[in-house]
């Protein structure tokens, strides 16, 4: 049986989505949190997130679901982060 997607599932998806389709955008702040990571791990990653989890995984040598962890907190601290500079120009 298939299951479908909802509450905080599709949020990650559709900030994944996001993620992926602006990805030069986040590629820098990518970068300054997982240093360890190379060039052409980089290359290979292009925003998607089940890319970056198997490189974390395999440059930390952290289990898989820890590596998944930490790429779903830094897609919500991006989230975060966007809302707070658009509440910041509505403001000015």
């Amino acid at each position: 049986m298939i299951r479908a997607k909802t509450g905080p599932e599709v949020l990650f998806q559709m900030n994944w989505d996001r993620i992926e389709g602006n990805w030069k955008q986040f590629v820098g702040q990518a970068r300054q949190k997982w240093g360890k990571l190379t060039d052409s791990d980089w290359q290979v990653v292009t925003g998607k997130k089940d890319e970056l989890v198997g490189r974390i995984q395999e440059r930390y040598g952290i289990a898989r679901e820890e590596a998944r962890r930490e790429a779903d907190e830094w897609a919500r601290t991006l989230k975060e982060e966007q809302k707070m500079e658009q509440t910041q120009r509505a403001t000015h």
